[in-house]
């Protein structure tokens, strides 16, 4: 267990806070960009504690910015986009996505004052279909392009989910926690009526951009081989993940958990599907649509996977008090997780880069990763990990 002034380092994510400011060293996704179109140009977002408006101005690019407008803290929400960047909807202040202000039309035009502004901007940039932003200090790091981003030969597309009402450090312990699968999840995947008692080996392997999570469960004959199943938690709030679809297609995803506050998460699914007909770039926008986690009456919806996460997730409570929880051997990784947080954050206070974050160009390259799922036939990198 955590004591609770360790439990508030992990989970708080404001600026100057222990877990917020490692956070903060990552780049985040902050919408899909499909989201954002002609007529609805502006999208207000709330992210590491902090209220903002992400926006694509009329030649095509992108800004992220304070949502309050420094002028008298109008919403930009409601403001107007043109070429040059947003406008403030009450009294007309604009600003382009560096944050500087261009236009006061009440003052005297060369009274200097807008010079003085300096607005809430950050860099944001597109892949896979999604907007990232970066709200850390510069100069920022590359934006990885993992495999399920940016790949090309096949098809994707993204849920953007209904907001969890509870901390992000949930959902990513869930991540390295393969225990739960038979008993959360075991009657819609069918696995409990094949299980005479629970009987699995579980391996949890560190590398530069996260934590390797193995499953190896006996065959279900004598003398069958192990089946292993093998997907990566991408450090710090992304589980890569695998499966194999009703229609028999083959879905690659990536689940990314991203903190709006200390107590609600919003989560990005991105699925990729390989196939020989369809190709979509890295950079082009993408389908989406939004996943409701409860039905009209409020209950959750049950029947899915990511909904039977989201309940037990919610269900520990908007902020887990770790003070009273007792783990044990089956938390291997849940322990393995908290350990490389906790060193993580240590060191950004020390001035050092966290894991999985990379300066250089060459480092930019597709990111492919290790997923093995031999209950399904999957060895995306051709490889299986000795």
């Amino acid at each position: 267990m955590l004591t609770r002034e360790e439990n508030n380092n992990l989970t708080r994510v404001g600026r100057g806070t222990p877990a917020g400011e490692m956070l903060r060293r990552y780049w985040q996704p902050v919408a899909a960009a499909g989201e954002l179109s002609a007529d609805k140009p502006i999208k207000a977002v709330h992210l590491l504690g902090e209220k903002l408006v992400v926006y694509r101005d009329t030649k095509g690019d992108y800004g992220l910015v304070g949502e309050r407008c420094p002028h008298r803290s109008a919403s930009l929400a409601y403001g107007r986009v043109d070429a040059e960047g947003i406008r403030c909807p009450y009294h007309g202040w604009k600003f382009d996505a560096a944050g500087r202000c261009l236009q006061q039309p009440a003052e005297p035009p060369d009274g200097g004052f807008k010079d003085k502004i300096k607005h809430t901007a950050y860099p944001v940039q597109k892949l896979g279909g999604l907007l990232f932003g970066y709200l850390g200090p510069q100069p920022a790091p590359v934006l990885p392009r993992w495999d399920v981003l940016a790949w090309e030969n096949g098809r994707r597309w993204i849920e953007v989910q209904e907001p969890l009402r509870c901390n992000w450090l949930q959902p990513m312990e869930n991540s390295v926690d393969p225990s739960h699968l038979y008993w959360l999840h075991g009657e819609t995947a069918h696995l409990l009526p094949n299980v005479a008692h629970y009987e699995e080996d579980h391996e949890f392997i560190p590398f530069d951009s996260g934590i390797y999570k193995r499953r190896i469960t006996p065959g279900k004959n004598p003398g069958e081989p192990p089946a292993i199943d093998q997907h990566p938690l991408l450090f710090p709030n992304t589980l890569r993940h695998v499966f194999r679809a009703k229609d028999k297609m083959l879905r690659h995803n990536l689940q990314m958990r991203v903190p709006i506050d200390d107590a609600h998460t919003q989560v990005f699914v991105i699925f990729f599907e390989p196939n020989d007909k369809d190709r979509t770039p890295a950079d082009a926008d993408v389908p989406w649509s939004y996943f409701p986690i409860r039905d009209e009456q409020g209950r959750y919806r049950l029947e899915h996977v990511l909904v039977q996460d989201a309940m037990a997730w919610e269900t520990q409570g908007a902020i887990t008090d770790r003070s009273e929880e007792r783990l044990g051997a089956g938390d291997e990784g849940i322990i393995l997780f908290r350990k490389v947080l906790r060193e993580q954050i240590e060191a950004v206070r020390q001035g050092r880069d966290p894991l999985g974050v990379f300066r250089h160009a060459d480092n930019n390259r597709v990111m492919e990763f290790d997923v093995i799922n031999e209950r399904i036939g999957v060895f995306p990198r051709a490889q299986k990990v000795a």
